[in-house]
């Protein structure tokens, strides 16, 4: 089986990908299917959060790089800052990981969040997409790139992400 163990932080070309939702990309030990299909061990320091477009590479000397799977979020949209701020507020007292757009937050989909949301008075769209959450106030910059990806948009467009990039599973 194939073993990574570095990420890198110098752009190369990656000859593969690792297609994993934000709660995979959290943890720096798991098996997992590149999207060529073969099994690999991600054995990184622990602590490490991974972000779509991170390179990583595996003892074989091999490039890998991680793709933020299309998950389903809910998405808040306001041209209004204020309702955004408030949104964000009641969602940040609940300590859930929320990604910031111009316009928009998303988080992933929980029922009772949205509800609590809706009670509010915000509409809410249910849609599939990746998730790039804010890295927190406390994380190393190394790690959370300072709070955004590398892919960061003030648009909210989707993407066909319906080519195989490859599966996961837990270790």
């Amino acid at each position: 089986m194939l073993t990574i163990t570095e990420r890198l932080h110098d752009p190369q070309p990656a000859v593969d990908r690792l297609v994993l939702p934000f709660e995979l990309r959290q943890k720096s030990r798991m098996r997992c299917r590149l999207g060529s299909g073969q099994e690999a061990g991600v054995v990184l320091d622990r602590g490490t959060l991974l972000r779509g477009g991170d390179l990583l590479r595996a003892t074989d000397g091999r490039v890998i790089e991680v793709i933020a799977a299309p998950e389903t979020v809910t998405v808040v949209r306001t041209n209004n800052p204020w309702q955004l701020a408030r949104a964000a507020y009641h969602l940040g007292n609940r300590h859930v990981p929320v990604q910031l757009g111009k316009g928009w937050l998303r988080y992933v989909h929980d029922h009772v969040l949205d509800d609590m949301l809706h009670g509010l008075g915000f509409e809410l769209d249910v849609e599939v997409l990746p998730f790039e959450p804010e890295g927190g106030a406390y994380a190393h910059a190394g790690h959370s790139h300072a709070g955004h990806s590398h892919h960061a948009h003030d648009d909210d467009h989707g993407h066909d992400h319906g080519h195989g990039h490859g599966t996961h599973e837990h270790a």
